[in-house]
């Protein structure tokens, strides 16, 4: 009998890849924050770009925590993936049905980016309109209840 699995083969140029994309990714975060503070009055300048970067500690955060995990774990329902992946737990992961060619964490990294990204959006909308610790709270719950359960659907 001859085994008729397939395995998967890391390529060294895919991950380089992602890793790059990964990183210019990152940079739209600071680049959008300096957009948008060259949008608003001078004396909202300094938190408007405050409001952008604090987007990457804090969806950073929840994206190691449990985000990544609900975003594209094995789903629990139709909306939220299982906590199995939390805090990046990836020991037993076949990962070859989502990355065959470079590693898990990559793809969550990658992925994590746009995360960032996407709050980071919102905050050229409530400039001047919004305290901090409110905009934090606000920035944690939209990406767990929003961001998370639309990536897992797409």
């Amino acid at each position: 009998m001859e085994n008729n699995t397939i395995t998967s083969i890391r390529d060294t140029g895919d991950n380089a890849w992602m890793m790059t994309s990964t990183v210019l990714v990152l940079l739209m975060t600071p680049a959008l924050a300096f957009f948008y503070g060259g949008l608003v009055d001078r004396k909202n300048i300094l938190n408007q770009l405050f409001l952008s970067f604090i987007c990457m500690g804090i969806v950073f955060v929840q994206w190691v925590l449990f985000g990544f995990s609900f975003a594209f774990g094995p789903p629990i329902s139709a909306g939220f993936g299982s906590f199995q992946w939390a805090v990046l737990r990836f020991g037993q992961i076949d990962n070859d049905a989502y990355t065959p060619t470079y590693p898990l964490l990559t793809f969550a990294a990658y992925e994590g980016a746009f995360a960032i990204i996407t709050p980071a959006l919102i905050s050229g909308a409530i400039v001047g309109r919004m305290k901090l610790i409110p905009y934090m709270i606000f920035i944690f719950i939209w990406t767990t209840v929003c961001y998370d359960p639309m990536a897992h659907w797409v």
